[in-house]
């Protein structure tokens, strides 16, 4: 799931009332806690010693398809290969369901001891754990081999709370026959102007109606942020005092997919359904032959079918340069009323799942961003790559593209852009009515901070 800005990454407000999962004795209790299978305890300090049984943990993902799939896969790789942490995968519905179930988790004290999701916020209150000592106690973790660029985004006031575990930079996946038909040439797509125009060659309208259309934005506000920051929009100004999402190049690029999907009908989007249902019924359309292309995350490569669609870069604008889509880290936390054993013990599933051949083997087999250096070298990286040139694509995009916002109102300024995102490409609401109303319920969220 951008999360940006990739697969629909919404900063979610603090609910109290949500219902519990029950962790896998995810809290500091002194006494013995058993297992959610019975399998195994962190035994109390005068129970027997810790090496007579494996810590039981809990690791929250919200991952569904075939990368939910690879998930598990590398799951039960790293219980088979050691025998002092068994980790139980509890897959939630996407991960804006995975930071809800764990706020209200944290809330009990009843936590899991690791966690696919990353909350700056969250950390800088104390619900999550620094990784500092952690890292510092597991010696292959070779803190330098990491992509800084994707390293730095789990770190808050100098302390790493989040550790990447992949990286996502949102691409164009099109059909080759679709192309092909229309005489396009994908290599000569450079700017949104040539997208807007291969997509209005490629549709299809029949009895008035559309039934093939030339693109398919995901829904949300990430492919729409992403072509703002290449036209040279940003969300607040340098000196971080002024919100300016309803500047010129905000309301022209917002209102250029408007346009499209509502008036032109060249394109058109999947909204609302559970978890990733939007997201695979976008891919579907693709796929079975009802659109020629989309834009999603680099880690749909998974469930595509490479005979049938190949992978451009996101392009730029004309007159402006080329593309700077963000590219982020999807980053793994440990809750902070996690016990000691259980933090420990979510460091070395971490640190496991993040060393080079499993990177290698993530990115490989979802399309996603590897998150160590080490892992372009792996052999069986290189050789799939020889093969598989689609799986450079967002390495290559990643090079020129921009960093992930961080929202110094804990989530409010994303809010009013999801919520603008949908009055324009859900309700055909103009650009500048609903960007301007998003701009003022963001800055008054700013200007709370001053």
């Amino acid at each position: 799931m951008m999360m940006n800005v990739f697969k629909r990454l919404s900063a979610v407000s603090m609910i109290a009332g949500l219902s519990v999962l029950t962790a896998c004795g995810g809290n500091s209790a002194s006494g013995n806690v058993t297992a959610a299978d019975g399998a195994a305890t962190v035994p109390a300090a005068d129970a027997a010693p810790a090496s007579s049984a494996p810590v039981t943990i809990e690791f929250w993902y919200g991952l569904g398809g075939k990368l939910g799939e690879n998930m598990e896969s590398l799951i039960q790789k790293f219980n088979a290969s050691q025998q002092e942490v068994i980790v139980k995968g509890i897959v939630q519905a996407d991960y804006t369901e995975t930071e809800q179930k764990l706020q209200a988790a944290i809330a009990t004290g009843q936590v899991p001891a690791a966690v696919l999701s990353s909350n700056i916020d969250w950390a800088r209150k104390g619900y999550f754990a620094a990784m500092d000592e952690l890292i510092a106690g597991q010696p292959d973790f070779n803190q330098a081999d990491f992509v800084q660029t994707f390293l730095s985004q789990g770190q808050v006031d100098g302390k790493q709370y989040f550790l990447p575990m992949y990286g996502t930079t949102q691409v164009m996946y099109y059909r080759k026959d679709a192309f092909e038909k229309s005489g396009i040439d994908a290599s000569q797509i450079k700017t949104w102007e040539d997208l807007a125009a291969a997509a209005k060659k490629m549709t299809v309208t029949e009895g008035g109606k559309t039934s093939f259309y030339g693109w398919e934005p995901m829904w949300g506000s990430g492919n729409m942020i992403d072509a703002v920051l290449s036209k040279g929009g940003n969300i607040l100004s340098e000196d971080g005092k002024t919100v300016t999402i309803d500047s010129p190049e905000w309301i022209e690029t917002w209102d250029f997919f408007r346009q499209a999907i509502h008036e032109e009908k060249t394109m058109r989007i999947h909204s609302g359904g559970q978890g990733w249902e939007y997201w695979y019924k976008t891919i579907d359309d693709v796929m079975k032959g009802q659109a020629a292309g989309y834009t999603g995350s680099s880690g749909d490569q998974g469930d595509l079918d490479f005979s049938i669609v190949s992978a451009m870069e996101q392009p730029g604008w004309a007159g402006v340069g080329e593309g700077k889509p963000v590219a982020q880290a999807i980053m793994a936390g440990i809750p902070a009323k996690a016990g000691d054993a259980e933090q420990q013990a979510a460091m070395k599933w971490l640190t496991y799942f993040t060393n080079s051949e499993n990177t290698a083997f993530w990115s490989i087999n979802t399309g996603y961003i590897s998150v160590r250096q080490s892992a372009l070298e792996d052999p069986a990286f290189v050789t799939f790559s020889e093969t598989n040139p689609q799986i450079k694509i967002p390495l290559q995009q990643a090079s020129h593209a921009s960093a992930p916002f961080q929202d110094p109102t804990g989530g409010k300024i994303n809010d009013a852009l999801t919520i603008a995102a949908d009055k324009v490409q859900i309700e055909n609401i103009p650009a500048a009515e609903a960007l301007k109303e998003a701009q003022q319920t963001a800055q008054a969220a700013l200007d709370k901070l001053k």
